[in-house]
């Protein structure tokens, strides 16, 4: 039989691990659309250039090839956590609910990008139908993570969280970020498709009024994320008087940092013209932002009374 300290941590290892995976696949997508990949397997979909293992592939159909595979290896983990839940904690358990919600979500992730490859929104498309795709993208990968996290959180025994009072702050921090991701989304396709030459050649792109709309709402994302990160700042120095114990505290100085780091890849990524490591690494970040507020926001509005219910 499967007991609360049998299952707890097992499921909480599966989690953390689901999520690494998540976070791969996330940067190998984006590399997919940096380096122009996402035609490699034409618009065939789920079979690349009507192949199961295509004959003599380039490059460019390596690499869009590699993330469908590797999105199949983070599906299965997110099934693996899915049963594993099912079979470790009783019905209406957090953990089960965080699972399934994770699935739902893969499943809107693998469609959107079906949509992405089937509409041929990738590669050299300059539409804003494409731009607004990637944003979604990004938003359901954001939640995705979000899932995972709060599976391996509510699996490891943390309790509920509450959201009362100033756990709200947190809420209007995670809205915020996904504002800012949005724009990050956009920024990137048009700097995939409209490289610069020079900052100050890119500096008057952004305000040519007639320049393509994806180079116009470049400025944007730079605003928001001084506008976001100034915010998540504040709340860093304020989580730990308004809730006194050891996890709050530890967050609230990861959030300083990834803050403070990711203002400093945002900076090198646009005074070296955007170079696509430096695209992968900033996206990293800025997930690993993402989930630091989150889990400002467990440490918030984690309820001490609440129990961790499972089936023996």
């Amino acid at each position: 039989m499967t007991t609360p300290s049998d299952a707890q941590p097992r499921l909480a290892r599966l989690a953390w691990w689901t999520l690494g995976v998540n976070l791969l696949v996330i940067i190998w997508g984006a590399f997919v659309r940096a380096s122009g990949s996402g035609a490699g397997c034409g618009n065939h979909w789920p079979l690349c250039n009507g192949q199961v293992i295509p004959q003599s592939p380039t490059l460019h159909t390596i690499v869009e090839l590699t993330h469908r595979v590797t999105s199949g290896v983070a599906l299965l983990f997110v099934v693996a956590l899915v049963v594993g839940t099912r079979r470790g904690f009783a019905p209406g358990h957090r953990a089960r609910a965080a699972a399934v919600a994770a699935m739902v979500l893969m499943l809107v992730e693998a469609g959107i990008g079906a949509g992405l490859v089937k509409f041929e929104l990738v590669a050299h498309n300059a539409s804003m139908a494409r731009a607004w795709s990637l944003a979604a993208h990004l938003v359901n990968t954001q939640l995705l993570l979000g899932a995972i996290a709060l599976t391996g959180w509510w699996s490891a025994g943390h309790p509920a969280i509450r959201l009362r009072g100033r756990a709200w702050w947190v809420v209007a921090g995670l809205l915020g970020l996904m504002v800012v991701g949005t724009t990050g989304a956009i920024v990137s396709l048009g700097d995939t498709l409209f490289p610069a030459t020079s900052l100050q050649a890119g500096l008057a792109q952004d305000q040519d009024p007639a320049a393509h709309p994806l180079i116009r709402l470049r400025v944007w994302h730079p605003l928001l994320a001084i506008t976001i990160g100034s915010g998540l700042l504040v709340l860093s120095l304020v989580a730990p008087k308004w809730r006194h114990d050891a996890m709050t505290a530890r967050a609230s100085r990861t959030l300083t940092g990834v803050v403070l780091t990711q203002w400093g890849l945002g900076v090198a990524t646009l005074a070296l013209l955007v170079p696509v490591p430096l695209q992968l690494l900033h996206l990293l970040t800025a997930d690993l932002l993402w989930l630091t507020v989150l889990w400002v926001g467990a440490a918030l509005g984690a309820d001490q009374a609440a129990t961790t219910p499972a089936r023996s």
